[in-house]
């Protein structure tokens, strides 16, 4: 457990601790707040031509709810991947950090001496966010061990348990190859990408590996190793399904020895399709044979139930969604809590609602939320930075507070922020998730100062000029940890200074309310 992980701890056994009645007096007091940001900050904003009223910000102690630092916070603003907070905690609150998906195999025929299954294998799925190769090649196994080595009939893929309008949907944006745009499925296999890794050799050739292995595809290799600099992005290949069922995937091109070895990730294929080459893939490597089509359909009522693969636990799932920001994991389970909550088929609008009900029986209620896939990976998607803040407050109190805590990259160490701050004193001293979109920046999490407190803490920039503004993100994150009593003290101290010098000024005084724009 990381310093700011124990000291987060400490607080919010303090907070469980306190009475009742104590704590639900404490959501909505009356404070002054400061709307004055750091200079630092200040700074950070001002070079990257970001004003005031595109960013929001909340920093409150843990435990306490008086914000000490709070501008435009019950704006609504698009908190990109920082939605996933709202998604994990829901899930871990709602269906245990133990929860575990299953796919099962059922078959539907006569298995005979030899083990040929004469009729039907249906494999159902639960929306498993971590279905890859290690996973799915159990399943295959246990199948194997029910005594089925041959399919002379249908693979059938039972895809219920999401409503068909969930699955493969339209690309966020124009890059519809991108494995951040896979889209959700019960039968989500390997995150429906490749990953080709190119390895160039002296003698003119590139090697080229493929993972997962998909049992119709065919790799078309023309790339010539040149001894040329390295530049620009590599060669991608053109993933074109033919007429008879083969996928072909072909390179084209020169790669240039001093790239050394790279690997190229590409969604392809829908999501069946996907599934099913994954599957027969593993199932011939196995020994298995497979004589028949593939298709989507039911489980028959009369189909024997074979095999049963349970997936990682749920806090498994959330470390990888909140540690690397995956947006296809995070829709699964943000299906999957709408599933469980209210009944297959999963909807958004079922798990919006289920996830909404959820907040406002934990006194969370959220006027201005709006969720739309639970990733982030949206231009619908909305929240404020005092919401935020409030579910921030909430998870750290709470059963799951040390799962949840523990997704959270971990400044300048681990996921989407080990590669900022990695020489500030605030390195390794934060969990902090991180939000990225066009014009959208986010951070929100926890942060363990130097004087011994934690402190939460969100920010949200929506501009056309965010992208620049990542410096006054991590100034915000280094202010904190110095300790923002303190801070904003020095603050105040010079700003009186400079006032006192110049008789035409005045300082202007922010009495505002818990909840206050």
């Amino acid at each position: 457990m990381s310093r700011a992980a124990a000291v987060l701890f400490a607080c919010a056994a303090l907070a469980v601790a306190a009475p009742a009645e104590a704590r639900k007096k404490a959501q909505r007091p009356a404070v002054n707040v400061s709307t004055v940001l750091p200079p630092a900050v200040m700074a950070g904003l001002q070079h990257a031509h970001v004003p005031l009223s595109s960013i929001s910000v909340v920093v409150e102690k843990v435990g306490d709810r008086t914000p000490v630092l709070a501008l435009n916070a019950g704006k609504p603003m698009m908190p990109a991947s920082t939605m996933k907070l709202v998604t994990t905690f829901s899930g871990l609150s709602m269906l245990g950090p133990d929860y575990r998906w299953k796919t099962t195999a059922y078959a539907q025929g006569n298995i005979d001496g030899s083990g040929v299954l004469h009729g039907n294998l249906y494999i159902q799925g639960t929306g498993d966010p971590k279905l890859v190769p290690e996973e799915l090649i159990d399943l295959v196994q246990k199948i194997h061990k029910a005594g089925i080595t041959g399919i002379d009939g249908a693979l059938v893929l039972d895809k219920r348990f999401f409503d068909p309008s969930t699955r493969d949907l339209p690309a966020f944006d124009d890059d519809a190859n991108a494995p951040y745009n896979v889209g959700p499925d019960p039968l989500l296999y390997a995150f429906k990408s490749l990953s080709f890794r190119m390895s160039p050799s002296d003698d003119g050739k590139v090697q080229i590996d493929v993972l997962p292995a998909l049992a119709q595809l065919q790799i078309d290799n023309e790339l010539h190793a040149t001894r040329g600099p390295c530049r620009g992005e590599l060669v991608t290949p053109a993933v074109t399904p033919a007429a008879n069922g083969v996928v072909n995937a072909s390179f084209i091109g020169d790669y240039p020895l001093h790239c050394g070895e790279r690997t190229v990730n590409v969604a392809v294929l829908d999501h069946t399709a996907f599934f099913a080459g994954g599957f027969l893939a593993l199932w011939q490597q196995t020994g298995g044979t497979f004589n028949g089509t593939t298709r989507e359909g039911p489980v028959p009522i009369d189909a024997k139930l074979v095999a049963t693969h349970q997936g990682p636990m749920l806090s498994d799932i959330v470390h990888d969604i909140n540690k690397f920001s995956n947006n296809t994991m995070a829709r699964n389970l943000f299906l999957t809590i709408g599933a469980v909550i209210n009944r297959p088929p999963a909807t958004p609008a079922k798990s919006a609602d289920a996830i909404e009900s959820f907040l406002h029986r934990s006194a969370l209620p959220m006027e201005y939320l709006s969720l739309d896939n639970g990733s982030g990976l949206s231009r619908d998607e909305h929240i404020t930075a005092l919401a935020l803040a409030d579910l921030l407050q909430s998870a750290n109190a709470s059963p799951v507070a040390q799962v949840f805590v523990d997704s959270l990259p971990v400044v300048g160490v681990d996921g989407t922020m080990r590669n900022r701050l990695t020489s500030q004193p605030v390195n390794g001293n934060a969990h902090i998730k991180t939000g990225t979109l066009r014009d959208v920046r986010a951070i929100a999490g926890y942060v363990a100062s130097a004087d011994g407190q934690s402190y939460v803490v969100v920010s949200l920039i929506n501009d056309p000029h965010a992208e620049a503004a990542r410096a006054a993100h991590d100034e915000l994150l280094e202010w904190v940890y110095q300790g923002p009593s303190v801070m904003l003290a020095s603050t105040a101290n010079a700003q009186a200074a400079d006032a006192a010098q110049e008789p035409g000024r005045k300082i202007r005084k922010n009495p505002q309310r818990r909840g206050a724009h």
